[in-house]
Formats: structure tokens, sequence, C-alpha cells
């Protein structure tokens, strides 16, 4: 079966906020992807969707404004224990106003729910990945055996520099905590050569281009060949398929994935090994949905 490394918790689930996003990032994504009308899609889309591409899906609790971090969490946990043969869930701790204790108890809760990893997205609240305020969320992460989930590459937002989120900052995590897993979420464009270096030097970091439509990665002048090339040998084992739904169709997804002339043990690696070796297939997998 198909694992779909992220997908965002749908709507219907996600907590009301107090605040409204912030206007510059609202409209740097409508013009840049015009996602915000089709993140509406709620649990009944997720579920057809997954049941048609025959895969399970790994939920995210991401937040990229306010601090529904407690929140969400509650809700994904919900939601996987509503649905343990198809889902497994990521919660996140609150940056807006990152206080270091109550980040540790955050990630304390996320392991009591049986979630599998932890979400951050520093550069939607003005930190970069190697921000040392971050490190003890890192090392905690560790402790509980998360996987770290960390956005890189470029962001929409025009409220937030994007410097913050080049993958080269997360050799420097990686050499401080070298046994910590990471997955690099939407694989870094337009710094691929530099995340093409990192995972070399650190297997434990895997790479997940959620959002992505996948023909990209092979399409000359797209920018992806630094890994492209790469992912189909050396780093076969470190490569993930994510949608990012509702960004992208799931079954759409996987179809690119096997069309783009990769090996086909490249392929299954990505639409399913490397997900389970990470931990992240369902506990009850053949469980009713």
């Amino acid at each position: 079966m198909i694992i779909d490394a992220r997908v965002r918790l749908p709507h219907d689930r996600r907590p009301q906020q107090d605040v409204p996003p912030p206007e510059r990032l609202v409209a740097g994504y409508q013009a840049a992807l015009g996602v915000v009308d089709t993140a509406l899609a709620g649990v009944g889309e997720l579920l057809a969707e997954l049941e048609s591409a025959e895969a399970c899906a790994v939920v995210h609790a991401e937040c990229e404004w306010g601090d529904p971090a407690d929140a969400l969490n509650e809700a994904v946990a919900e939601l996987v224990a509503e649905h343990p043969g198809r889902l497994t869930g990521v919660g996140t701790v609150s940056l807006q106003r990152l206080e270091v204790p109550r980040a540790l108890r955050q990630l304390d809760r996320i392991a009591e729910l049986g979630l599998v990893g932890v979400s951050v997205q520093p550069a939607f609240f003005d930190m970069a990945i190697d921000d040392r305020r971050l490190y003890p969320v890192y090392a905690k992460a560790l402790e509980l055996d998360l996987v770290v989930f960390i956005r890189t590459g470029i962001n929409y937002s025009r409220a937030h520099e994007m410097a913050g989120e080049r993958p080269l900052l997360l050799d420097r995590v990686l050499v401080d905590l070298p046994e910590l897993r990471l997955v690099a979420g939407h694989a870094g464009w337009p710094w691929t050569a530099e995340l093409a270096a990192a995972a070399r030097r650190h297997p434990n970091l895997m790479l997940d281009f959620g959002g992505l439509a996948p023909r990209y990665l092979t399409h000359p002048g797209a920018g992806w060949q630094p890994l492209s090339h790469l992912i189909d040998n050396v780093l076969r084992s470190q490569v993930l398929f994510a949608s990012d739904w509702p960004v992208q169709p799931i079954a759409k997804g996987a179809d690119e994935w096997r069309a783009i002339g990769l090996r086909e043990a490249t392929v299954e690696a990505a639409l399913s090994g490397n997900a389970r070796r990470l931990g992240l297939a369902p506990r009850h997998v053949g469980s009713a949905v």
C-alpha cells in the first residue's frame, strides 16, 4: 500500500483560530498556487482519495500562524484513532510564542497521543531552521523517538523571509544532533544542490517532495537535476512520497512518480518502503477504515 508521508489535517477538523492569517501570507499563496480554496477539503474527501489511490497517509498538524498547536494535536490524534488502518499522525509545537517548557510539554503530549513525529515550520515565525531556540525541541524529539518534519525551500508568504529554510542549515542541526531523524519537507527548491549534499552526508535526513508535481523532478530546466539524479541511486533510501493534500491529488501524484522514468526500486522505496522503515505506516494496516 502507498504511504503518503504528508497530508494536511482536513479543514473540517481544524480548530478555529481567534486571529485571521496575515494578509501577505494568504495573498502570496493565492497568487502563486491558488491553494486557499482547495484547502477547504474535508475528511470525506481525504478518505475517498486514499481509498481510490489504495493509500495510507500521515496527517500533519501544520500551522503557519497563530497558536493552535494544542488543539491541532488533539484533533490529529482523534482522527487517527477513528481510522487506524488508514492514518498515522504528526503533531506540532507552538512557535508563535516559543516558550521552551511549554514546547517540551507539547512534545510529551504528542508522544502520549501515539503520534509519530512533530512538524515545525520556523520560517513562518521568523526563525531559521538552526535557530538555537529550536534545539531543545529537536533534542526532546530525539529523546522521544519522534521524527521531525521541517519545512525547507521557498515559501510564498511575503510576510516572512525564506532564507531561514535553506537546506544547508539542516547540516548544522544534524552535526549537533547526528541521531535525529529529520524529514526535509518540499525538498528544498531552489537550493536542491544544498539539500542533495546534506542528504548525502546524513543518511537519517529524508526528503519529502510534498506539494511538487513529481513530473518536474525530471523535467529539464526545472531545477531538480542535482536531486533527481541522486534519488535514483545513492539517495534512494531517503525519498518519501508526499502529496501535501489537498494541494495535490494523491492518486495523481503517485501515478506521476511511476511515470517519470525512475527505476522501479526507487519508485517502490519512495511510495512505500522508506516510509515503512521510518515508522510512518499505520499501526493497524488492514483493519477497517
